[in-house]
Parts: C-alpha cells; structure tokens; sequence
C-alpha cells in the first residue's frame, strides 16, 4: 500500500483527461465520472480480465496499453486489439454481456482509471450523449479487431511487427516501448524466432533500436513504409470516428 502522501501525488500527476473519451466528455458527465473514477496502477503483464470471467469494473487506460488477446485451449493466443489513451476496456458492459471471450493484459505498465460496472451501464442507458461516444469508440475498436485478424492471415511477421509498434506509439507520449520479442510473438501469435529476425531487418534499415527488450523507433516514416495497409485502414478509422466527439457529445 502506497502511504496517503504519495496516493495524493499521484492523483495530481493523473488526470482523466489523459483518457480521450473521458476528455471528450461534456463537463456535467466529466464531474460525475470523476467522483467515481479510482486511479489505477497497471503493471506489465497485469491480468484485467480473464477469458470467460465476469467483469467488475471498466477500465480508462491514461499511460498505459492493454492488449486484449484470444487464447486457445492449448495455451496458445494471439493479440486481436491494443487499447490505451483512445479507448476503454469493457465494451462487453454496455453490449449487452457480462463477460469477455479475450483476455486483457498489460504490455505497457502505466497508469489508468477504473469504474465500476454498473455505473458504467447505467450512465450507457441513461445518457445518449455517453451511449453515442461508446458506441462510436466500439465501431472503431471492431474495424482493429478485423482488420488484425486480416493482417495475422495475409502479412509477413515484418509486417505484422510494424503495425503492432505504430499502433502501440499511438498511444503512447514518446517512442520507445519496454517489449521482450518472446511477449511481441505471443502478442503476434507467431514464433519467436520469426520476431527475431523481423526485429533484426528493422534495426540493419534504421528504423529502430532494439537492445534488452527495450525498443525505440527511431525512424517512424520509414516504419509506416514498410508496413502494410492494415495500420493505416485503422488509424483513419479512429480519425474519422474520434475527432469530433466533442460535437457529437455536445
């Protein structure tokens, strides 16, 4: 447990502001989340939620991303969407389900805001500004998971790995990532030596640095060259959708 003074500093370094749907927010449905809101510690490979388990509460990534992975019977998973500053974890809340057929785990520690449940879905019933906003969110999220699924069939592991780090740099405030390859292939789905030598191309090109699992993008152009088209379908899929919810909500 953290001691109350450095609880209260943390409080004053976050806002729910660094969450976009919530800075999208009119001020009278921004107040009420922040009355219910808790600051959220997520470290790397923190379980959000379980294939199959029950959600308790929905989760505002702020500084953090989750990666929202399908596992198999064998133990096998691959990712299907990242979520960080853009979105929300726990769409299944106001779909009309209580559980999740993916499991959601940290790939990036940080920080985030929880709320519960239920006051989630009764803020979705009664708000059709709020309901508008998640929905438009959703539609987004839908168009990554398809467009991954895509991606995992058709593209090169380079491919792949390109999308993967210009997704997670979206949503992250600078260009490195704390990422082994072993946690990029179960992210990817594929062998870790497949990683390896995708990684490597990347380095010997300029595009980025890779040293102990810490990566940085050193040449973001060149990333998005040599990625495939499924990043950028994504991105002006979430430009389109995102930019004005401050009208639409308003």
């Amino acid at each position: 447990m953290k001691p109350p003074s450095e609880k209260k500093a943390l409080v004053l370094e976050h806002s729910p502001l660094q969450n976009h749907l919530l800075e999208a927010l009119l001020p009278a449905d921004l107040d009420f989340f922040r009355a219910h809101l808790e600051l959220v510690e997520m470290r790397l490979g923190d379980v959000l939620y379980e294939s199959g388990g029950r959600l308790a509460h929905a989760y505002f990534p702020t500084t953090s991303i989750v990666s929202l992975l399908y596992v198999m019977e064998d133990g096998l998973s691959a990712e299907i969407a990242v979520v960080g500053n853009e979105g929300i974890l726990g769409i299944s809340l106001f779909m009309g389900g209580e559980t999740t057929p993916s499991r959601a785990i940290v790939q990036s520690a940080g920080y985030g805001y929880r709320l519960e449940a239920q006051l989630l879905k009764n803020e979705f019933d009664r708000n059709g500004a709020m309901m508008r906003l998640l929905l438009r969110y959703t539609q987004a999220l839908i168009t990554q998971m398809a467009q991954t699924a895509v991606c995992n069939r058709h593209h090169t592991i380079e491919q792949q790995l390109c999308r993967w780090l210009l997704l997670s740099l979206d949503r992250l405030a600078n260009n490195e990532l704390l990422m082994t390859q072993e946690l990029i292939a179960n992210m990817l789905g594929v062998r870790r030596e497949g990683v390896t030598e995708a990684a490597g191309k990347l380095q010997r090109a300029g595009l980025i640095e890779y040293s102990r699992g810490h990566i940085k993008v050193i040449n973001r152009p060149g990333l998005e060259a040599r990625s495939c088209e499924c990043y950028r379908v994504v991105k002006d899929e979430f430009d389109r959708l995102l930019p004005s919810l401050k009208k639409v909500v308003g």
